[in-house]
C-alpha cells in the first residue's frame, strides 16, 4: 500500500483480507522501494479521490494481484498513525474472486492458517511471516474470532440438557460461548460456569462471562462481556483477555471501542421471541451504526443461522444466537 502524504492528512485505504474456505488468510509483504519494506500487511491501497472504499478494493486487487473480487464484505475500519502519515484502513473479507494471484508488484505473498498456531501474541507472533505492520495486530486478533456466538439458554432447556447440547454443538465446531443468564445468582453462575469449562476447553473454544468481571478472573474463563451500564461507569478495559460489550446503539459502540473492547453485540436486530413488540433496529439501522467500526461486530435478536450472510453483507463480523444456537 502507498500510504505516504503530505501534512500528515488522513490518507485513506481499502484493504483486503483474502480469505479461503478454511480460514487461511494472505499477507503480502511490502516491496523494497516502499517505505516499510519487508514488512506484510494486508494487500490493498490508496482510495483515489471520487472512489469508495469497494471500488478501490476492486481495482487495487486487479492491479496488485491480478484477480478479480466477486465477494467483499465490509468488516472494519481502523485508524493509525506512523511516524509519516495516519492510514485510515477500509478492511473487506474477500471470500471469493476469479484469476490467480500474481504478483504485479514484485511482493511475496503467503498465506496464514487461522488461528495461529502457537496461540497469537501481542504484535502478531505466532504466524509463520514477520514483521507485521503495527496497524495490523488488532485486524489478527479479530480475525480468530468466529462468526457464531451461542448464548447460553439454561433458563429454557434446562441445565442437563444444555450441557448435553453443549457439548453436542462445541463437537460440531462451535467456538464462542456466553453465558448470560439473568435469573441465576451468583452462585449458581459459578457452578454452572465450572461445569461449562471443561467442555469447553477440551474444544479449544472461548467461554465469555456476561458482566461479572470478577467471576471471569475467579474461574479463568476467557472474557466477560460488559452491560451497557458497565460501559458508561467503567473508565478502563478490564484486565481480561478478551473484552466484549453489549449494545443498542451508536454511542454504545463508539464507547465499546473507547474502552478498547475487543468485538460488541448489537441488539435487538429483529424482532424477538422473548419481546416481540418492542422496537428494534432492522438490518438497515444496525448496518448503519456497524459501518466504520473499529472492533468486530455481531449481530443479535430475532436471527436463525441462515441469516448469517446478510448480516455479513451489512458489515457484522457474524451473528450472536441464542435459542436458534441450541436446536438439537
Amino acid at each position: 500500500m502507498n500510504t505516504q502524504t503530505e501534512n500528515n492528512k488522513i490518507v485513506e485505504v481499502a484493504a483486503a483480507v483474502l480469505q479461503k474456505p478454511d480460514g487461511t488468510f494472505l499477507l503480502a509483504q511490502r516491496p523494497p522501494d516502499k517505505i516499510w519494506a519487508g514488512y506484510w500487511e494486508f494487500p490493498g491501497g490508496k482510495i483515489e479521490p471520487g472512489e469508495t472504499p469497494h471500488h478501490a478494493l476492486v481495482r487495487e486487487l486487479r492491479e496488485e494481484l491480478g484477480i478479480e473480487v466477486q465477494t467483499a464484505y465490509p468488516w472494519v475500519t481502523r485508524v493509525y498513525t506512523y511516524p509519516h502519515a495516519t492510514v485510515k484502513l477500509n478492511f473487506f473479507r474477500v471470500t471469493a474472486w476469479s484469476g490467480e494471484l500474481h504478483p504485479h508488484e514484485g511482493q511475496q505473498f503467503a498465506w496464514q492458517i487461522n488461528p495461529p498456531q502457537p496461540p497469537l501474541a501481542e504484535g502478531g507472533s505466532g504466524y509463520r511471516v514477520s514483521p507485521i505492520l503495527p496497524a495490523n495486530a488488532p485486524i489478527l486478533r479479530a480475525l480468530s474470532l468466529p462468526t457464531l456466538c451461542a448464548i447460553s439458554n439454561v433458563q429454557e432447556l434446562g441445565e442437563a440438557e444444555f450441557l448435553h447440547r453443549l457439548e453436542v454443538a462445541l463437537h460440531n465446531g462451535l467456538q464462542l460461548v456466553q453465558l448470560r443468564e439473568k435469573d441465576y445468582s451468583r452462585d449458581a453462575m459459578r457452578a454452572l460456569a465450572l461445569k461449562m469449562l471443561p467442555l469447553i476447553r477440551q474444544h479449544d473454544a472461548r467461554l465469555i462471562i456476561n458482566a461479572d468481571i470478577e467471576l471471569c478472573k475467579e474461574i479463568g474463563a476467557d472474557g466477560v462481556q460488559l452491560t451497557g451500564a458497565q460501559l458508561v461507569t467503567l473508565n478502563a478495559r478490564p484486565d481480561v483477555d478478551w473484552c466484549a460489550a453489549s449494545c443498542h446503539n451508536a454511542e454504545e459502540l463508539r464507547r465499546a471501542e473507547e474502552l478498547g473492547c475487543d468485538f460488541a453485540v448489537l441488539s435487538p436486530v429483529l424482532a424477538t421471541q422473548s419481546h416481540p413488540g418492542a422496537p428494534h433496529l432492522g438490518w438497515e439501522n444496525f448496518a448503519a451504526i456497524a459501518a466504520g467500526s473499529a472492533i468486530p461486530v455481531y449481530a443479535l435478536g430475532g436471527l436463525q443461522s441462515g441469516d448469517m450472510e446478510t448480516a455479513w453483507q451489512r458489515g457484522a463480523h457474524g451473528i450472536a444466537l441464542l435459542r436458534q444456537a441450541w436446536l438439537s
